[in-house]
């Protein structure tokens, strides 16, 4: 197990990062992957996140190659169950879903992987992955049959994140879900960026206006998915965020 924290290092040091989010599930179609890859690169984004609710091993497997073969982006692993690991990433986000009570979640998928993790070349984050209502039955809720957090509770959202650091956990990743309607609240990301925690932030996040707000609120990591597989083009308004919001 990879004792380096480069990784975790550059996602501590700098708000208003960018991952892009790349479900296996799908990504099919080599020829379109690649040249997401591409427009990707253009962007000049921090990071790939890899990993979703659904994915096979065979689908998870497939995407990481690529990606790793066709760009020099940091890979970084969203796990949506044990089997979605691999040696070819550059960290895996080891996440437990503390806002929900499902013990697979909460631990049950990191049993089911931990000796094959333990034995990767990989840097190991701990994470806290909470959950917040995005307006929308999301994929992981349904999954996890767990309940998101009302996005209005920042009381309950906030002592979850501190539950999760007083546990160990180094990042804090609050997500409103794949296809949110609402992002998470700047509101929220503000309170918690008063934490001693990096923050991740998904779901919801459909235009630049809203890349800069969760930032300057606080975010670490925004991570973009849904909005980018249903326009491409929307990468340009990212790669104009970053060069003129990202420092």
């Amino acid at each position: 197990m990879l004792n380096s924290q480069e990784i975790y290092k550059h996602i501590a040091g700098r708000k208003g990062q960018i991952a892009i989010l790349i479900d296996p599930e799908k990504c099919s179609d080599t020829e379109k992957l690649l040249d997401l890859i591409k427009k990707v690169e253009f962007a000049n984004v921090d990071y790939f996140f890899v990993g979703g609710s659904t994915v096979t091993r065979e689908e998870f497997v497939k995407t990481v190659s690529i990606l790793k073969k066709h760009s020099r982006i940091p890979l970084v692993i969203f796990p949506g169950a044990s089997h979605q690991v691999s040696p070819d990433a550059d960290a895996i986000l080891y996440l437990s879903l503390i806002s929900g009570r499902n013990p697979d979640y909460l631990i049950g998928h990191h049993v089911q992987s931990a000796n094959e993790v333990f034995e990767m070349d990989i840097e190991v984050i701990p994470t806290g992955y909470i959950l917040i209502d995005g307006g929308t039955n999301s994929s992981v809720a349904y999954v996890s049959q767990t309940s998101p957090i009302p996005n209005d509770k920042a009381s309950i959202i906030l002592s979850t994140a501190k539950a999760g650091m007083l546990q160990g956990k180094k990042i804090t990743y609050l997500d409103a879900g794949s296809g949110a309607i609402n992002h998470v609240p700047s509101a929220v990301i503000q309170q918690l960026s008063e934490l001693d925690t990096p923050i991740i932030v998904g779901g919801g996040i459909r235009s630049r206006d809203h890349i800069v707000d969760l930032a300057k609120a606080g975010a670490n990591v925004v991570v973009i998915g849904n909005k980018v597989e249903e326009d491409l083009d929307f990468l340009l308004d990212v790669k104009s965020y970053i060069e003129n919001f990202s420092k």
